[in-house]
Order: C-alpha cells, then sequence, then structure tokens
C-alpha cells in the first residue's frame, strides 16, 4: 500500500519545508498529505493531496486555525501502510483510516514544536482571538498526541517542550542542513553575479552579519545594537515587516548598518566566508542558519537559549560560541572569542548535521520504532 508522510502546509521557503524535502527523498514513492500547498512546482502534482487547496495564494492561517484539528479527522481516504508526519501545528492529530487488514495505521511524528498557539501564545501571538479556547485546544492535543506510534524531535529542546506539554518520549533527530552543497564550494564568491560580486566588494573588511526573516522574534535589532557597542559596521540580510523599523534604528547608530534585503543562496554563503562573525539572537526551536554559517567557515555566535545553542555546545566547536542575548557586553565577549577564526572542526561540526545524515537516523527510527 505504501506510506504517507503529511506536513502542515507547503510554502516555498522555511525550514520544515527543508525537513519535507528530505523526508521526500527517503521516500520517493510515498504520497505527501498537506492542508494547503502553495508551491505548486516544488513536486509533482500526482504525489501532493491538499485538505483545502490553495493554488499558490496562501490562506490566512490564523483564522483556518479553529478548524485545523477537526479537519485532519475527516475526509482522507486512501490506504497506507505507515504515516510520517512533519509536524509544528495540528498535522499529528491526522486520521487515516486503516485498511480491513489493520487494526491502525503506525504515526510516526516528526515534532518542530508543539504548537506555540495553544501552549505558548505570548510568544506566538497569531490566534489571540481564540485564547478562550485555549483549555479545550491543549485538552485535544494532548490526547492526539498520545495516539503516535513514536516521536521525534528536531532538538533537545523541543524534546523538553514535548515532554512537558504533551507528557511522551521523544527521540531527538536533528533537521537537514544542506552541508554537502556548502562546503562543495571553496570560495563562494566565484560564484557570484556581476552585480552581487560588486556589494560584496564594497562591503567593510569586518562586519557583523545577521541574516533572517526581519520579524520581531528574530531580534535583528541585537546585531545592530552589538555592532554598534563593538563600533563594528553590520550587514543585515533578509525581508520583512520589520524592516522600516530596524532602518530607523540603524541610521541612529555611529557605525554603517548595510541592508542587504533578499540574497541568493550564493550570496549568502560568501558573505558567511567573508564577516567577522554571524549573530543568531533568537530562542529557535533549532536554527538551521548557523549551522549553515558554519559549514560556509563562520565563526557564530548563537542565543544560549534554545535549540541553536545544541551545536555549539555538543559539537565543542571552537568556532561557535553561546551568548546571553540580552546582555551587550556578553555578546561582544563571545564574538571576541570567535571572531576570525578558521577551523576546520566547525565545519565537521556541520557535516554532523547533513542531508544524509537525517536521511539515514530517518529511516532507521521509523523501521525500529514500530
Amino acid at each position: 500500500m505504501g506510506g504517507l508522510i503529511v506536513h502542515e502546509w507547503i510554502e516555498p521557503h522555511g525550514g520544515a519545508e527543508r525537513v519535507l524535502d528530505a523526508m521526500a527523498e527517503a521516500y520517493p514513492d510515498a504520497d505527501i498529505l498537506c492542508l494547503w500547498n502553495t508551491d505548486t512546482d516544488r513536486y509533482p502534482a500526482a504525489r501532493i493531496r491538499e485538505l483545502w487547496p490553495a493554488g499558490r495564494r496562501e490562506p490566512n492561517k490564523a483564522l483556518r486555525l479553529p478548524a485545523m484539528p477537526l479537519r485532519w479527522r475527516t475526509g482522507i481516504d486512501g490506504e497506507y501502510d505507515w504515516t510520517l508526519v512533519s509536524s509544528h501545528c495540528f498535522a499529528h492529530h491526522v486520521r487515516v483510516p486503516p485498511a480491513a487488514n489493520q487494526s491502525e495505521v503506525p504515526k510516526f511524528v516528526y515534532v518542530h514544536s508543539p504548537a506555540r498557539y495553544i501552549w505558548e501564545p505570548d510568544v506566538d501571538r497569531r490566534a489571540a482571538f481564540a485564547r478562550p479556547l485555549l483549555p479545550l485546544f491543549r485538552g485535544i492535543d494532548r490526547r492526539r498526541a498520545q495516539e503516535a506510534t513514536a516521536m521525534a524531535a528536531n532538538s533537545n529542546y523541543v524534546a523538553e517542550r514535548i515532554q512537558r506539554f504533551w507528557h511522551r518520549d521523544a527521540v531527538v533527530i536533528h533537521p537537514p542542513v544542506a552541508t554537502e552543497i556548502i562546503t562543495s564550494v571553496d570560495d563562494w564568491s566565484s560564484t557570484l553575479n556581476e552585480r552581487e560580486a560588486a556589494f560584496l566588494d564594497g562591503l567593510p573588511d569586518n562586519f557583523l552579519l545577521g541574516a533572517s526573516r526581519l520579524v520581531p522574534y528574530k531580534r535583528l535589532d541585537v546585531v545592530i545594537n552589538t555592532a554598534a557597542h563593538m563600533r563594528l559596521p553590520a550587514v543585515i540580510v533578509g525581508s520583512g515587516p520589520k524592516e522600516s523599523e530596524l532602518r530607523v534604528q540603524a541610521a541612529a547608530k555611529d557605525t554603517p548598518v548595510i541592508f542587504a534585503g533578499a540574497v541568493s543562496d550564493e550570496l549568502l554563503r560568501a558573505l558567511y566566508q567573508r564577516c567577522l562573525a554571524y549573530v543568531f539572537p533568537p530562542v529557535e526551536d533549532f536554527g538551521i542558519m548557523p549551522i549553515e554559517a558554519l559549514a560556509a567557515g563562520a565563526p557564530i555566535v548563537v542565543n544560549e537559549l534554545g535549540g541553536a545553542a545544541e551545536a555549539v555546545l555538543e559539537s565543542g566547536t571552537s568556532m561557535g560560541a553561546t551568548a546571553d542575548m540580552s546582555n551587550l557586553d556578553d555578546i561582544a565577549a563571545a564574538v571576541r572569542s570567535v571572531a576570525g577564526r578558521a577551523s576546520p572542526d566547525g565545519v565537521a561540526a556541520a557535516q554532523m548535521y547533513s542531508t544524509g545524515n537525517f536521511i539515514d537516523r530517518l529511516q532507521d527510527w521509523v523501521s525500529t520504532a514500530g
């Protein structure tokens, strides 16, 4: 009968989509079920099944949130030997009816995060209108989590939250990072087009790099403040609703802050290789970009809280440091401890999180956990 991969919704960009891509590579014959797909070129149409077809226009997630738990339980047909779920909201609620010769369909749940909408509403306020229903949602969510045959978490940080919120144990399988691609090129500046090369050549010799979506919780303001505190230039990569506010903040500083906007993968990797250090302030469940930076050869400074610190602490790389992101002196000291380092142990540490390693661990988990 084959397997079914289940994913919340498919977007053109995102760390969860990278996990989905690796799952799809690990199980090339499995169908993919999602609520909607706004990246219709990503997979063959015959492989995708949508519960709320949306074309390329993304539905309002917050408005659909209250109906998601029920939608994952109804109208799902087809016969499958197993399901592999990529969940950061309610996908783990999915119910695939068993075939006539099955008592149930095994459900292996890979958890990016228990839904912050309901478990940490002060962190994620997008569903604030649903707060009166939180006790109901939490009860349902915890019960559905008990249906999983086995659970995996993308970090120890998330595994602890799974235990706290759902009372389930989870093995840790770190998400895939394209380290094989990043390490395949010694000098990413050689791959740039003329415009990108001119931009890179025009940058200061030493600068702090911040790169992510320009949204509040990514805290790019910390990178700007740290650069000003250390009297260093900063380069900010990304786009988003916080950009105008960050530009106003940067204009008030005595040191240059260059906004690069959205850039190609090649230019981002060249910036990793040129920066004094890559500073990653948010509290993340894991944090793929710091691993990318390590793979490219960049020194990194990450938040001492959250999953991003695990790569630094577990690998013991001399190219990484953690810091209290509320203390500029602490961040500056961490930057100085790694700045200018060029050590192969950072690249070796990043290789632990390669796509190939993820696929091997995922397949081993699915084959043995059932």
